[in-house]
């Protein structure tokens, strides 16, 4: 599969004004073999307010570093469908940050969370252990990649599980250096907020930062930054600031989430893990956002055939249930004493038991190579369709599986981002009836987490929303442009 649709292709897709006429719907990927029942929709939404009503209520009682991309509030959904608290649906292509890749409220997960809840919810793992907890790490270091003994720590948030990754390299190794990329996010905790390679909103006016975190430059096509550069840039690291004799790990998405959904060349990966053998650093893969099926495999990095020391995983782990993990090298794991590890309610009972059965999800109605199909029939329909509607401002499209970004600019002779276009086909297409939200350095790329459960019609129904949403975008640009 390639990881990336590259510039030129699009560019020549786009100046092809005899575009063949759209499939129909009936064209696109495959469902599922095996999809659980799809529930009765809502008659109507469960009415607690009206949107403006609530957002005043939010407003006046919310921190505003709490940003909501959309200004409406949840009051169901199902699968890869929401109603609002007045009632309007929306088809979800946000997935909670992709968090959803088994969909809200999949039956099998939502059965297994309130069994557990009917047993006991709490004990904190540190005082009385529970079953659910041992399964899930058995579970995770058999889907792990590597030949080698695995062990597995639960925590709650992804950005505990960078920190507790950090913390164990830093134990297993004795050393403090760690090396992340730029464009990269990893969390918004202070120790995270080093290491993610993206300033606002995340780090603006929150700094300094702890020391001893180092970056290198991504390999990023769209920036003239080839593999060869970013590991020349590295050497020189290593030469300059970071000795690589203290530096405990080098930690990698292995597709951008924040920073554009670039995935990572396999040969950076495999020259990552040969520099990692050679000076005793620990390769970490930031698995939060690409992880559990996103990318057509388990974890991003099996496209790169490398096997990293320690993962971190959580989101879509347990279908909406909060639940983070670090997956390891036994000998690794093991490096702290009894104690070191661990959190009051790290590997709750009840996320544990909807993570088994999200798990069970993937695997039993083929998520896997569902989100490979789906990868291609995005590919194809966002080419058609920026070739027809949007002819020289789709740069690229891009990415692993269903984990893909469509990117766009002012023109292709300068290739000049374009986040106004972006902004105003999202909330073009929220009007509709299409959530998305945006990534990238510059906002200009929409990023699709759609639900890999999502029924064909609705990933068609989808695609004539953003479709139209595109091209009021470009005329209203026009018309703009005209006065």
């Amino acid at each position: 599969m390639t990881a990336s649709t590259k510039p030129r292709a699009t560019r020549a897709a786009n100046k092809d004004k005899k575009t063949t006429a759209r499939k129909p719907a009936s064209k696109p990927a495959a469902a599922p073999a095996k999809t659980a029942a799809a529930p009765a929709k809502p008659a109507a939404a469960v009415q607690t307010g009206s949107n403006a009503a609530l957002l005043a209520r939010r407003e006046a009682s919310v921190p505003r570093g709490v940003a909501s991309a959309a200004p409406i509030f949840a009051a169901r959904a199902e699968n890869a469908e929401l109603w609002d608290v007045e009632g309007k649906r929306y088809i979800d292509f946000a997935g909670g940050i992709a968090v959803l890749n088994t969909g809200h409220r999949h039956p099998g997960v939502v059965a297994a969370a309130k069994a557990q809840e009917d047993l006991y919810t709490h004990t904190s793992f540190q005082v009385v252990p529970y079953e659910p907890y041992v399964a899930l790490a058995e579970k995770l270091n058999a889907l792990a990649p590597g030949d080698f003994a695995k062990k597995t720590l639960l925590v709650t948030t992804g950005a505990e599980a960078v920190e507790n990754a950090v913390k164990i390299a830093r134990a297993h190794t004795g050393r403090p250096g760690i090396i992340a990329f730029n464009g990269s996010y990893h969390g918004r905790t202070l120790l995270t907020l080093g290491m993610t390679g993206k300033i606002t909103p995340y780090k603006k006016d929150v700094g300094p930062f702890p020391a001893d975190i180092f970056r290198a430059p991504f390999p990023d096509a769209r920036q003239g930054v080839t593999v060869e550069d970013s590991l020349k840039a590295l050497e020189m690291l290593f030469l300059t600031d970071a000795q690589p004799d203290r530096v405990a790990a080098i930690i990698l998405e292995p597709v951008l989430g924040e920073g554009g959904y670039h995935p990572v060349p396999a040969e950076m990966f495999q020259a990552l893990r040969a520099i990692c053998d050679k000076h005793g650093i620990l390769l970490i893969s930031d698995e939060i956002q690409a992880g559990f099926g996103r990318t057509g495999t388990w974890f991003a990095i099996e496209h790169s055939g490398v096997a990293p020391d320690l993962i971190t995983c959580a989101k879509s782990m347990a279908g909406g249930y909060p639940i983070a993990g670090v997956i390891g090298r036994a000998d690794v794991m093991d490096s702290l004493a009894p104690g070191g590890l661990g959190g009051t309610y790290g590997g709750n009972p009840v996320a544990c038991a909807a993570a088994l059965a999200a798990i069970e999800a993937i695997e039993s109605e083929g998520l896997l190579a569902r989100s490979a199909a789906l990868g291609e029939t995005f590919r194809a329909r966002f080419a058609e369709i920026g070739a027809r509607v949007a002819p020289f401002r789709m740069w690229d499209i891009r990415g692993l599986g269903a984990m893909l970004a469509v990117e766009f600019v002012t023109d292709f002779d300068t290739a000049t981002p374009d986040a106004a276009l972006t902004k105003a086909v999202i909330a073009k297409a929220l009007q509709k009836g299409l959530i998305l939200l945006a990534c990238g350095m510059h906002g200009n790329a929409l990023r699709i987490m759609v639900p890999l459960t999502a029924s064909d019609e609705i990933i068609e129904e989808a695609m004539v929303i953003f479709e139209a949403a595109l091209a009021e975008a470009i005329a209203d640009e026009q018309a703009l442009a005209a006065e």
